[in-house]
């Protein structure tokens, strides 16, 4: 039996966000895709993984997103595998428990249940059973922001799973929050203009392929980003953080540059024709087969109902896999040359 000790740290502020933030998968054990199964998370697992990050130099943990299965999870297995990851962690790193719910209650109800487990902060994207407009967006991470008041929020800006494009009136607004420290953020080309309509008060943070091109575009505030590539193997993920700080300092960006084109390589297979919706619609099962591939890391079968996934869908993300999986041991070789 886990034992955490509860003790709240104290709020995180967009300075406490920088790095590489991996994002986990809450493993399943076989039983995950069994429609009778009710004890579907494979704890062992979560903690070698969790132990894992840390000791590879991430920064940050981000869970219980879209692939990692928030929408298919039970509370209670919600609060088993966030336990264990917290437990593991040990505050060597910030740790965020998505929260996302149909409404905005459970989601304050989860967010302080979580809080109290050792979370540092919720990634939270608005409910989506209706599409949201800008002011019940808005209302909503205000409303979970004042009920939950020490509770840092990264706001999970996918516009495919919440139906709603987070436009610029949206960011000039959550910047008003306090709480709404960090974002999981996807549209690159905004990137700039949304840093101004936030007042750099929210850490937006894009994916790994994107950082060198958000970090040349603003290096004093594009200082973090996300990553699921880091649970394929941190390797890549961690040398491109290092390499953009160095090249922050001394002007020379040619080989964050050249890292990035490798990182990106990988995932030429990984989106269905090319299509982020396309991706969107099988999004847990190519990144869980995309990570069971590449071999760092089991992620285990999905949970029903999205365990349902055409077999080419799921062919280029085990090669986008086994691509990282390469580069992986490439860059291995490369440091001990």
């Amino acid at each position: 039996m886990l034992k955490v000790a509860i003790m709240k740290k104290p709020l995180l502020t967009v300075d406490d966000v920088t790095g590489c933030w991996a994002i986990m998968p809450t493993p399943s054990k076989p039983n995950g895709s069994d429609i009778n199964a009710t004890d579907t998370v494979d704890l062992d697992e979560t903690a070698r993984a969790a132990e894992a990050l840390v000791a590879s130099g991430v920064n940050g943990i981000l869970s219980q997103g879209t692939f990692g299965e928030a929408a298919t999870t039970t509370w209670e297995e919600k609060q088993a595998f966030l336990r264990t990851l917290v437990e593991t962690v040990d505050g060597r790193v910030p740790v965020f428990g998505g929260t996302t719910s149909l409404n905005t209650r459970d989601t304050i109800r989860m967010t302080k249940a979580v809080r109290e487990i050792g979370v540092d902060g919720v990634m939270l994207g608005p409910p989506m059973w209706c599409q949201p407009d800008v002011p019940t967006a808005v209302q909503f991470f205000r409303d979970v922001a004042e009920a939950c008041p020490d509770t840092a929020i990264c706001a999970y800006a996918n516009p495919e799973a919440f139906k709603f494009d987070f436009p610029r009136a949206f960011w000039a607004q959550i910047a008003e929050i306090p709480q709404v420290v960090s974002a999981k953020y996807m549209n690159i080309a905004a990137l700039y203009m949304d840093l101004n309509l936030t007042g750099r008060k929210i850490r937006l943070m894009p994916l790994d392929m994107d950082y060198y091109a958000a970090a040349r575009m603003d290096p004093e505030a594009c200082t973090a980003f996300w990553t699921s590539g880091a649970i394929c193997g941190p390797e890549p993920v961690i040398q491109l953080r290092d390499l953009v700080a160095e090249a922050h300092k001394t002007g020379d960006w040619g080989k964050a540059k050249a890292l990035t084109d490798r990182i990106a390589a990988t995932y030429r297979t990984l989106f269905p024709n090319g299509s982020f919706k396309e991706f969107s619609v099988y999004n847990i099962g190519i990144e869980k087969a995309r990570i069971d591939a590449a071999g760092w890391m089991t992620a285990g079968p999905c949970r029903p109902p999205y365990h349902v996934i055409p077999e080419p869908i799921l062919d280029g993300a085990r090669e986008a896999g086994l691509q990282w999986a390469k580069l992986v041991s490439a860059l291995e070789s490369e440091k001990t040359a």
